[in-house]
């Protein structure tokens, strides 16, 4: 184990997983280190104090899993439903998520560092105390989401979509990039930084109707 996976408090307890995935299956406490799972319906599991490392997870299903005190390393998720899943006090390091369906989806107390999120439907989920750090957001739909004490420090957001999304407390002032494709007026409920307004200023008064000429 890595130092940081030892440093879990139940990295002592944790056990090689060898074996699927199963639906409504309770996992605790086991480690996943370099599987690949394709077209696994794993739908209703419990993961609970269970570490993933290096595994693929692709064209499968979790939906409606809960996840907790999970840590994951380098773990990819391409073409996986985690609709309407539970994320609480979890850490995800070097993961990539493509083509991922999570909308109602919950996280919180959870930090993603260094992960890469291309083209993933968030629409309808709920953040609350949520750290996106060194990040990569690329097309990622947060449409009608709910985001409370959530950041974005060194994070680059490109086409970000905010549509009719509820933001309270939300920090944008560490992002490197701030892109939004939609939903400028969530931004009611953010701080940003007077760089970034200035690069924002045009789609925002283009989004109140006003008309700015020489």
């Amino acid at each position: 184990m890595d130092s940081e996976l030892a440093d879990l408090p139940y990295a002592d307890l944790l056990q090689p997983h060898t074996g699927g995935l199963d639906v409504e299956g309770r996992y605790d406490t086991l480690h996943f280190d370099g599987l690949t799972l394709r077209g696994r319906d794993a739908a209703g599991s419990t993961f609970l104090e269970c570490a993933v490392t290096d595994c693929v997870l692709e064209e499968g299903s979790l939906r409606g899993s809960r996840l907790n005190d999970v840590w994951l390393r380098g773990t990819r998720f391409v073409g996986t439903s985690l609709v309407e899943s539970g994320w609480l006090d979890s850490t995800a390091t070097s993961c990539v998520l493509a083509g991922v369906e999570a909308h109602g989806a919950s996280l919180r107390r959870t930090v993603l560092r260094r992960c890469k999120f291309d083209s993933v439907n968030l629409r309808g989920t709920t953040s609350r105390e949520v750290v996106f750090e060194e990040c990569v957001l690329r097309d990622v739909d947060f449409g009608g989401a709910s985001l409370t004490d959530v950041s974005f420090p060194g994070s680059s957001l490109e086409r970000l979509h905010l549509a009719k999304a509820r933001l309270t407390r939300v920090d944008l002032r560490g992002a490197t990039t701030l892109d939004l494709a939609d939903g400028h007026e969530a931004l009611r409920g953010a701080v940003i930084s007077p760089a970034q307004l200035m690069d924002l200023a045009p789609a925002l008064a283009a989004a109140l109707g006003i008309r700015v000429e020489p």
